[in-house]
C-alpha cells in the first residue's frame, strides 16, 4: 500500500510543479548572490588604479646630490650618486642623462663674459653659508649665481624638497624649489640685459675702462674740454641734465642711460658739476681768417628766403635721431685733402666780420671720393643754396655729421652707410671758392670739434687714469 501511495505521489501533478518551483527559487538566489560578489569585486581598472595610488603613498627613494653647475641661462647639469640629470630651459624641466655635460661656458655666454669683465660682482655671494626656504633653514652645499639677481643653491636635508637645487631671481632674498614663470621671465629678462651690457662694455678702450664707467653713477668723457668740443654723459638711471640754458634728456643704451653736452663757444672756462662728476671747462683761443670773395658770391647771402626754406629742411633732418649709438668703430676722416680753414676759425669776408668757422675745409680735387665717416643713417641729401650738394648722416643718439659743396651725391635720404663708403665727390657747389670739402658734427643741432672724432670714439675719450 505504502509503496503504491509513493508512486501516486510521484505522477501526480501537484509535486512536479512544487518541485519545479523550488529549483526556479533555489536558482535565483544563486544567481542573485553570485551578482552581489562580482558587483563588490573591483575590475582589473579598479586593480591598476588601487596599486598606482599605493606605489605613490609609499616612501620616496632620496637621492643624494653631489653636485651641479648652471653654464649659462638655459643649460645646466645635477649630478647624483647614482646619476646625473640635465636642463635646458634653465631648470624647469630636468631629465636623465648618460652624457656628460660641459662645465665650461660656449663662446658668447653673457653670463660668463660679464663675470670676466669685472661688469658684475659676485663675490659677496660665495660666502653664503645657508639659507631659508618656508619656514627651514637649509645649509648650503654649492651656491651659484649667474648674475646679482639670478642664483642656484645645492642644499642639505633636501627631505621636503622637489629637488635639491633652489633658485631665486632677487639676489637670495627669496628662494623657489621650481622654476617658476615668473622666475624664468626674470631669467630672459637678465639675459637680455646682460646683451645690453657686453654691447655697451664693447664700445670702450679697455676691460678696466669699461669696468669703471659701467659700474660708476655718473661718467663724463672726457672731463676736460674746451669751448667748441662736446661731451658725452653716462648716468645709470633716466633723467634730464640742465646745461648751458638747456635741457637734453638721458636716453638708454646698452646698461646705462647718455647724452651729449655740445660745448658753445660761449661757454666760459671754469669746473662745472655734472651729478657726482665734473667737468673742467679750458680757455681756448681760435684763429683769425680773411677771405674775399666776388661781389655775386656775396650776394647769395643776401636771398634770405631761400637760406630760410633749406634751413627748414635741415632742422626736420636732424630734428630726429636713432635712438641708439649706431657706429661700433673709429670715426675716419672723409677725404684726403689740404686742410685750408681749421674749426673755429673767426671769420671775416670781403674786410667784415662773418661768423665761426664751426667746420673744417679740406681742399681736393674736384670729383676726389668722399667717405662716410662712419656708420649712420642718410638723414638729408639734397641739393641745397649755400652748402650745394650736401649730406647729413644720423649717427644716432643726436650726433649728425655734414658734408657739403659736392659735386656729385652718391646716396640718397633713408640710405643706410657703413664707415667708409663712398657717399659723394669732392666739388665746388653753393657758396664756395673752389674746390674742397666742407665737414662738420652736429651734436643735438650744436657744431662741434670734428678733430675730437678722427680715428676715435666718444667712449674712447675716457683715458685710464693714472
Amino acid at each position: 500500500m505504502r509503496h503504491e501511495r509513493r508512486l501516486s505521489l510521484l505522477y501526480s501533478p501537484k509535486y512536479w510543479l512544487f518541485l519545479t518551483l523550488f529549483c526556479l527559487l533555489t536558482a535565483s538566489i544563486v544567481v542573485y548572490l553570485g551578482k552581489q560578489q562580482l558587483a563588490s569585486a573591483p575590475s582589473l581598472e579598479q586593480k591598476n588604479e588601487q596599486f598606482a595610488a599605493a606605489k605613490q603613498t609609499a616612501a620616496p627613494v632620496l637621492r643624494n646630490a653631489l653636485d651641479f653647475h648652471m653654464t649659462d641661462f638655459e643649460q645646466g647639469w645635477l649630478r647624483y650618486t647614482d646619476g646625473m640629470m640635465k636642463t635646458e630651459d634653465g631648470g624647469v624641466h630636468w631629465q636623465e642623462t648618460e652624457a656628460s655635460v660641459p662645465s665650461e661656458p660656449a663662446p658668447g655666454n653673457e653670463a660668463a663674459d660679464a663675470a670676466v669683465l669685472g661688469l658684475v660682482d659676485l663675490s659677496k655671494y660665495q660666502q653664503l653659508s645657508n639659507l631659508t626656504f618656508g619656514s627651514k633653514v637649509y645649509a648650503i652645499k654649492k651656491i651659484q649665481f649667474l648674475t646679482d639677481r639670478i642664483g642656484w643653491a645645492l642644499v642639505e636635508e633636501p627631505e621636503e624638497l622637489k629637488i635639491p637645487l633652489l633658485v631665486t631671481a632677487d639676489g637670495g632674498q627669496t628662494w623657489s624649489d621650481e622654476v617658476t614663470s615668473a622666475i624664468r621671465g626674470a631669467m630672459l629678462e637678465e639675459k637680455a640685459r646682460l646683451q645690453q651690457l657686453k654691447k655697451e662694455a664693447a664700445l670702450y678702450p679697455s676691460a678696466d675702462i669699461a669696468k669703471a664707467s659701467i659700474r660708476a653713477e655718473w661718467t663724463v668723457l672726457p672731463d676736460t674740454s674746451a669751448p667748441g668740443d662736446v661731451v658725452l654723459v653716462r648716468h645709470n638711471k633716466p633723467g634730464k641734465i640742465e646745461w648751458l640754458g638747456k635741457t637734453y634728456t638721458l636716453q638708454p643704451f646698452g646698461s646705462g642711460y647718455f647724452t651729449y653736452l655740445p660745448i658753445t663757444m660761449q661757454a666760459k672756462p671754469g669746473k662745472y658739476p655734472i651729478g657726482d662728476q665734473t667737468l673742467t671747462i679750458q680757455a681756448k683761443k681760435f684763429d683769425t681768417q680773411y677771405l674775399k670773395v666776388t661781389q655775386q658770391m656775396e650776394s647769395m647771402r643776401q636771398d634770405t628766403a631761400r637760406i630760410q626754406a633749406d634751413q627748414k629742411k635741415i632742422n626736420l633732418a636732424r630734428s630726429k635721431s636713432e635712438p641708439e649709438f649706431l657706429f661700433s668703430g673709429p670715426f675716419v676722416q672723409p677725404v684726403e685733402g689740404v686742410l685750408t680753414t681749421p674749426y673755429g676759425y673767426t671769420r671775416y669776408v670781403n674786410g667784415k666780420y662773418d661768423s665761426a668757422h664751426m667746420a673744417i675745409d679740406l681742399a681736393a680735387k674736384e670729383g676726389t671720393p668722399i667717405k662716410a665717416t662712419n656708420d649712420g643713417v642718410v638723414a638729408l641729401a639734397d641739393s641745397l643754396y649755400l652748402t650745394g650738394n650736401a649730406i647729413y648722416i644720423d649717427h644716432g643718439m643726436g650726433l649728425f655729421s655734414q658734408y657739403a659743396h659736392l659735386s656729385e651725391l652718391r646716396v640718397k635720404t633713408g640710405d643706410k652707410v657703413k664707415q667708409g663708403d663712398i657717399i659723394g665727390l669732392v666739388g665746388t657747389t653753393g657758396f664756395s671758392t673752389g674746390p674742397h670739402l666742407h665737414f662738420a658734427f652736429w651734436a643735438h643741432n650744436v657744431q662741434v670739434n670734428p678733430d675730437l672724432f678722427f680715428n676715435t670714439t666718444p667712449f674712447q675719450w675716457l683715458k685710464a687714469k693714472e
